[in-house]
């Protein structure tokens, strides 16, 4: 029986005058995308060109709220209040939401970026108050979240659909957090140890963490990042690696219910 799996990037993250990532390249081998809402990366002309992109490789279109931190590309820790996290979330999928509605398209999905997403996946009170504001926007809309994070937990109590997401190319910690960029060895640069690591997750939902402990992990959608030709061919490889592996890749709403 095969397996079904999601492949993701983040795209959209191009700015005015200034191009980041090759869109147009990885949208052929991925089926979501979360694309960046203008805070952390992204402008209205981009969102708009992605969206027509995304649409036309009939991809799952995803938003991608980040902190208000454009020169910092929302990787850095903001103090943020409950309302101001339900509020920034709400603002940003509502802009994306309405260029896709205006295409006679829909939000297949939600996922946080950078600092916020990682707050997010250990303050349950932040995740939950962000899943309201999904929820009282669009309760059709799917949250996808680190795995096992409190994320997926608040979206779950709050009557959500979630995706669990893994990572091809990040190191996890003991409890199932990612290693801070901060740390060596968080990022994964072995593209071969690194397509093991994703075949593992997907088939036996287990993955070895940076202290060498086998973890528990469920794998419904994989972010893969191609932001570089080298990363491009990464891509390539991750999605084809699946397939031979017998793992169907499919966009979120096919088999997320």
């Amino acid at each position: 029986m095969s397996i079904v799996v999601d492949l993701n990037s983040d795209v959209g993250e191009s700015f005015g005058n200034y191009k980041i990532g090759l869109d147009e390249e990885v949208l052929k081998y991925v089926s979501s995308v979360n694309i960046a809402c203008g805070w952390h990366a992204g402008d209205p002309v981009i969102m708009d060109k992605t969206i027509d992109i995304a649409i036309k490789n009939k991809l799952g279109i995803g938003a991608h709220p980040g902190y208000p931190d454009l020169m910092g590309f929302g990787r850095r820790k903001m103090d943020i209040s409950l309302k101001e996290a339900r509020n920034y979330t709400i603002y940003q999928l509502g802009a994306l939401k309405a260029f896709a509605e205006s295409k006679k398209y829909k939000i297949q999905h939600i996922k946080l970026h950078g600092a916020f997403y990682n707050f997010c996946s250990v303050n349950y009170d932040m995740a939950k108050e962000v899943a309201k504001g999904i929820y009282d926007v669009d309760k059709d809309i799917i949250v996808m979240g680190l795995a096992g994070s409190l994320m997926i937990k608040a979206a779950r109590d709050v009557g959500l659909k979630s995706a669990e997401e893994v990572f091809a190319d990040r190191a996890y910690n003991a409890d199932g957090t990612l290693v801070s960029r901060k740390f060596q060895g968080a990022v994964i640069e072995d593209k071969n140890l690194a397509i093991q690591r994703v075949i593992r997750m997907v088939q036996e939902g287990k993955v070895k963490a940076i202290n060498g402990e086998d973890i528990n992990i469920k794998a419904d959608s994989i972010c893969v990042h191609g932001d570089n030709p080298e990363a491009l061919e990464f891509v390539k490889l991750i999605k084809r690696t699946l397939e031979d592996n017998n793992v169907s890749i499919k966009p979120l709403k096919e088999f997320i219910k």
